[in-house]
């Protein structure tokens, strides 16, 4: 029997709506189940004295009953205090009961108790704990292992995971899983086999090292830590394999560069010379480049995205250059437009909003190879869009796009002319900064480098934090700089004003603004309005014919007005620290020295506290992205929550990036030696059929 086919629905217990649930879980298999690895685990083996016991610790206390009342409150609760051997007090606090059990706390009675200990009015307490209830003669034996702690959904709660996955472990036993790992691997990074990794992380033996498993320590946790690792490695570097495989035009060295660069008001930086070189050079191999380019907002990826395109139009390929949103995209033209067409590259355009008419024209411009930039949002990858020879393909803020919408467009450069095969090369942007370790476990299949180095001229922007009942000043103080020729974002996080959530609404403190300084030339953005709405209402700020920028966080990527100085982000609170950078990028992009402020409304979370503090202390990108990386996690980071990217099931990318070179180095051994066992390796984790013994 293979467990890696045998349905859930083979079990005791899961009929179709419990496989329903289970699914929500990414649960099929029986094999799934295996590695339904624990998040933590409740240590039941042991009695804790009520003196020892401090908030915010789990722990089992047992005791006698003292006393059991009801609280006489609009939200009435059941409080039941228990005395242990010592002397000492505890209340067991119940929000939701029955009359029956609240009847079970007879006084006298004994009760054993595991929970989450609290500070309450009248001392420590337990709120809705795990409790046994019985007599001094039938003393329940206490666990010999800790009790596994699973991922878990609406309507699948521990007890019934529990059983099910005990019925794998049996099954286990009788049909053990092949080892996916060669013998050297196991003996130099002292792990144990596979099978028995899994039983000691589902049933963790008395003997086994508690404290070591709590902190992800334990050598069965080291090896599906690392064999996780590994797995996700063998797929980035079996992507790179293929792409090497494959054939892409080789596109020479460009005149019209170095025209361009020579017309420009300004010099390339060091670091844009850099990585410059690096993409010529890829562009004249006859594989496809697969390049990313990551730096911090005003590190100047535009222009390097742009000598990129001139080198592929001047050698008669076509270029595809695809933005996340229309107001970004817009700009790109905008940017190409000035840049290229004195050189004579003509450019298209397209997007959700053209008319019928101009999409046509467009349309068969791109077809008959006349447009050899063609500028756009994820209207590039529809169906209907032919190109004649795509060669490029340029990726912005590509953590926005789904997978399959960047494959999309790649398939579109897929050429078949008699003998020629090829795929288009591609040059991927980010100004979110990523931190290099999580860099190279996202993109391994890709080629990084990194524009660390901003244009002569810019200044730090300064940053403060403010409460939000300076509000009122801060607008006032607004006012005053705009009469002064500044220019100023205001962002809010919401459009209009909703009941769930207490925050200002752009289109309120518009209206607010307008009451209070009818002479302010104000616009209001934000992500309801018309594509042509927005693009006027953005030109009219660039040229300065509008003084104040009411925004949501539309404009957080991309937007490029010089000669605004000033920000103001509401409500910073609710932000993320990339989203934040992001919206402060947007300002300090010219030659005046620039501001940036973030209200807040009070009481403030730890983690908010050190999200505006990191704010105020730097404006290095790539120390937020750290610092990022510590707070949230590296899926929300990367933007893989939507996109399918890195869900690690045990693995931790800060916690163990210690590994990571190790699990990088194995990859490529076990891809030369043993594609097999990469077979099972990826379909045990990703659950499907990569290829690799013909990598």
């Amino acid at each position: 029997m293979q467990l890696a086919r045998q349905r859930l629905t083979s079990l005791k217990g899961v009929g179709d709506k419990q496989a329903e649930k289970l699914a929500r879980l990414g649960l099929h298999v029986v094999q799934d189940l295996l590695f339904h690895l624990p998040l933590r685990y409740q240590d039941k083996t042991r009695l804790h004295a009520i003196a020892q016991l401090l908030p915010g610790q789990e722990a089992q206390i047992e005791g006698e009953i003292v006393s059991q009342h009801l609280t006489q409150s609009r939200n009435s609760s059941l409080l039941v205090s228990v005395c242990d051997p010592e002397g000492q007090r505890l209340t067991l606090r119940f929000f939701h009961f029955g009359f029956r059990q609240a009847q079970q706390f007879k006084r006298g009675a004994r009760i054993r108790a595991f929970g989450e200990v609290r500070s309450g009015p009248k001392g420590l307490e337990m709120v809705h704990p795990v409790y046994q209830l019985f007599s001094e003669d039938k003393r329940p034996p206490l666990d010999t292992t800790l009790t596994p702690v699973y991922p878990s959904t609406e309507g699948l709660g521990q007890a019934s995971l529990l059983k099910l996955i005990r019925q794998a472990m049996a099954l286990l036993q009788q049909y053990p899983l092949p080892e996916g790992l060669p013998q050297a691997f196991l003996s130099t990074w002292q792990i144990p086999p596979i099978n028995q990794a899994l039983t000691t992380l589902h049933q963790p033996q008395p003997d086994d090292d508690l404290a070591a498993l709590k902190r992800f320590a334990h050598p069965a946790q080291k090896r599906l830590i690392l064999e996780e690792l590994l797995t996700h490695q063998l797929s980035m570097q079996w992507l790179r394999q293929q792409e090497q495989t494959r054939r892409a035009p080789a596109i020479g060295p460009s005149r019209l560069v170095n025209t361009l660069v020579a017309s420009l008001p300004f010099a390339l930086t060091g670091a844009q010379n850099r990585v410059w070189e690096a993409i010529s050079q890829d562009l004249q191999r006859p594989h496809p480049m697969q390049r990313l380019v990551q730096g911090d907002v005003g590190s100047g990826k535009t222009i390097i995205a742009a000598m990129a395109a001139i080198q592929a139009a001047e050698a008669g390929l076509q270029v595809a250059v695809m933005a996340p949103t229309e107001i970004l995209a817009e700009q790109h033209r905008n940017h190409f437009a000035e840049w290229l067409e004195p050189l004579g590259i003509e450019l298209a355009w397209l997007n959700g909003r053209l008319k019928a008419g101009e999409k046509r024209d467009q349309l068969a411009r791109i077809e008959n190879g006349d447009a050899r930039i063609v500028v756009g949002t994820h209207a590039l990858f529809q169906q209907e869009v032919t190109f004649a020879r795509l060669g490029l393909v340029i990726i912005d803020e590509q953590h926005r796009f789904g997978v399959h919408q960047r494959l999309a467009l790649h398939d579109k450069g897929h050429q078949k002319a008699g003998e020629e095969d090829t795929h288009p090369h591609q040059l991927i942007m980010t100004a979110t900064p990523i931190p290099r370790t999580l860099a190279m476990s996202a993109y391994g299949d890709l080629d990084l480098s990194v524009i660390d180095e901003l244009p002569p001229g810019r200044q730090p922007i300064d940053t403060a934090v403010l409460n939000q009942s300076k509000r009122e000043e801060v607008m006032a103080h607004l006012v005053a700089q705009c009469q002064q020729g500044v220019q100023a974002y205001w962002v809010c996080p919401l459009i209009e004003e909703s009941d769930q959530l207490d925050a200002q609404a752009a289109e309120v403190t518009a209206e607010q603004f307008r009451q209070q300084w009818p002479d302010l030339r104000l616009g209001l953005i934000h992500g309801r309005l018309k594509g042509d709405d927005k693009a006027r209402i953005m030109a009219d700020f660039q040229a300065h014919a509008l003084d104040l920028l009411v925004a949501t966080t539309v404009i957080e990527v991309g937007v490029n007005v010089p000669n605004a100085s000033l920000m103001i982000i509401e409500n910073a609170e609710r932000l993320g620290l990339a989203q934040l950078h992001q919206l402060r990028g947007r300002v300090g992009r010219g030659a005046k020295k620039s501001h940036c402020v973030l209200l807040y409304k009070p009481p403030l979370s730890e983690t908010g506290k050190a999200r505006l503090n990191i704010m105020r202390e730097t404006n290095d990108g790539f120390k937020i992205a750290e610092e990022d990386l510590k707070l949230r996690g590296p899926g929300e980071i990367l933007g893989t929550r939507q996109t399918g990217g890195l869900q690690f099931r045990i693995a931790d990318l800060e916690r163990d990036q210690a590994w990571l070179n190790q699990a990088r180095e194995a990859a490529v051994q076990l891809l030369a030696q043993a594609p097999d066992q990469a077979e099972v390796l990826h379909q045990r984790w990703l659950g499907e059929k990569m290829g690799y013994q013909h990598a």
